[in-house]
C-alpha cells in the first residue's frame, strides 16, 4: 500500500472512530476509554502533521479534553463525584490528571474488602500504571506538536500522582515495588502483582516528561521528576525484559526508538539503554514457531495485540533511519549495530500482520467486533504510526 493510500486509509478510520465514541459529532457522554484514545490522540496529531488539515488537530485537543472529563472523574453511579483528585469544579478544571485518570471498564472497581475474581477484574474499572504512562506520553507530544507547555505540565502531574500511587516500600525491607492496578481513587491494590514492563515504560517516561519540562518557562519548581527517576530507576536494575507477548513485544521495540531518540538529544546518557531493551526483544522474536498464530483463523486472534508488534516494527524502522542520521553518536556501540541486523530479519513479520487486519473479512468476526474501538485506532496507528512513535 503506498503511502498516500495509508493516509487515506487512517483518516478514514479515525473519522468512524470519532462517530462511534461521540468525538465527532460531539456527545454529551462520549464513549472514553483511556488505552484506546492514547492512540486516538496519537492519530489525529500524525494525520495533522501529515496534512496540514487543522481539524486533525483540533479533534486531538477534544479527545484530550473528553478524556479529563470523562476518565478524569468519578463514573456514572459511584456515590463518589467529582475529580477524582477531590479538588473542587474549577481547580480540578485546571489540574485534571492530579489525581490520575480512569481505565474507563464497564464495570465499577472491586471494593476493597471484595474478594478477587481474575476473570472478572478485566471488566472493572481502576487505574493501570500503563496506560497511565501511555496517557503521559500523549500530553508530552500535544506539547510538542502546539507548543502549549501546559499539556506537559498535566502530565507531570500524572506523574507525580502515579508514583505516589502505584510504587510503594516492600514491607520489612528497602526494595521499592509497583503494584500493577489500583483503585480509582489510588487508595488501595486492586492486583498487588508488578506489571513486567511498568517500570522500563515509567522511567522512560519521566525523563522524557522532564525533558521537555526544562524548556517550559513557566513550570512550577515542584514538578520536578529527578526523585521519581531515581526512584524507578532503582527498581529497574538487574530486571529482566524478555517476553513472548506480542504487544509487549511492540512495545519493547517502542521504547527502544523512544530511547534512543531521547540519547540523540542528549536527555539520556550512552546508549546501554538501548542496548538493553533491544537485546530483550530477540528471545521473544526468535524462538521456534514464532510465526504460527499467522496461520490461525481471525475468530481466534486478538487483533490489538498483534497490532502492537506491527506499531513496534515501525518503530524500529525509524530507529534504523535515525541511527543511519546520527552515525555518530552510535559508532561506540558495535553491539547495538549487531542487534539491528538480526532484529530485522523479523521485519516482513509486521508486514503480514497490518495486511491481515487490513482485509475486511477477518473485521467481521465477533473478536473484532468485541475489541473494535481499540483495533481501529491501533490499525490506523500502524499505517501511520509516526504520530504515535516521533518525539
Amino acid at each position: 500500500m503506498e503511502r498516500e493510500q495509508k493516509i487515506a486509509a487512517a483518516s478514514e478510520i479515525m473519522e468512524v472512530f470519532a462517530g462511534l465514541t461521540g468525538l465527532a459529532p460531539e456527545e454529551p457522554s462520549p464513549k472514553r476509554y483511556l488505552w484506546t484514545d492514547v492512540y486516538g490522540v496519537c492519530n489525529l496529531l500524525g494525520l495533522y502533521r501529515e496534512t496540514g488539515d487543522v481539524t486533525y488537530r483540533d479533534l486531538a485537543l477534544r479527545l484530550v479534553e473528553q478524556v479529563h472529563h470523562v476518565l478524569g472523574r468519578y463514573r456514572r453511579g459511584d456515590a463518589r463525584q467529582g475529580w477524582i483528585s477531590g479538588l473542587d469544579e474549577d481547580e480540578g478544571g485546571d489540574h485534571p490528571t492530579a489525581g490520575g485518570l480512569r481505565i474507563g471498564k464497564k464495570l465499577g472497581e472491586r471494593g476493597p474488602d471484595e474478594p478477587l475474581d481474575e476473570n472478572r477484574e478485566w471488566d472493572r474499572d481502576g487505574q493501570y500504571f500503563h496506560y497511565l504512562t501511555k496517557w503521559m506520553h500523549v500530553l508530552n507530544l500535544v506539547t510538542r506538536v502546539t507548543g502549549e507547555f501546559r499539556y506537559n505540565r498535566w502530565a507531570m502531574e500524572l506523574a507525580k500522582a502515579a508514583h505516589r500511587g502505584f510504587v510503594y516500600t516492600v514491607p520489612g525491607t528497602q526494595a521499592r515495588r509497583m503494584f500493577w492496578k489500583m483503585s480509582t481513587d489510588l487508595s488501595y491494590p486492586l492486583v498487588t502483582s508488578m506489571g513486567h514492563h511498568d517500570p522500563l515504560d515509567g522511567l522512560i517516561t519521566f525523563i522524557q516528561l522532564e525533558a521537555t519540562g526544562m524548556e517550559d518557562p513557566d513550570r512550577p519548581e515542584h514538578l520536578g521528576l529527578a526523585a521519581e527517576i531515581d526512584d524507578l530507576a532503582r527498581i529497574c536494575e538487574e530486571k529482566d525484559w524478555q517476553t513472548d507477548d506480542l504487544l509487549g513485544l511492540g512495545g519493547l521495540l517502542a521504547d527502544a526508538f523512544r530511547v534512543a531518540q531521547l540519547f540523540v538529544k542528549g536527555d539520556i546518557e550512552g546508549s546501554d539503554t538501548l542496548r538493553v531493551i533491544l537485546d530483550a526483544s530477540l528471545p521473544g522474536l526468535k524462538y521456534p514457531d514464532r510465526e504460527n498464530f499467522l496461520y490461525v483463523p481471525a475468530r481466534f486472534r486478538l487483533a490489538f495485540r498483534e497490532l502492537g508488534l506491527s506499531i513496534g516494527f515501525h518503530a524500529l524502522e525509524e530507529l534504523e533511519l535515525l541511527i543511519e542520521q546520527n552515525r555518530d553518536a552510535f559508532a561506540g556501540d558495535r553491539d547495538i549495530a549487531i542487534l539491528m541486523k538480526t532484529l530485522w530479519k523479523y521485519q516482513p513479520l509486521g508486514e503480514k500482520i497490518e495486511t491481515f487486519w487490513l482485509d475486511p473479512v477477518n473485521q467481521k468476526t465477533d473478536v473484532w467486533k468485541e475489541h473494535r474501538h481499540i483495533n481501529m485506532v491501533m490499525l490506523a496507528t500502524s499505517l501511520v504510526p509516526e504520530g504515535f512513535l516521533m518525539l
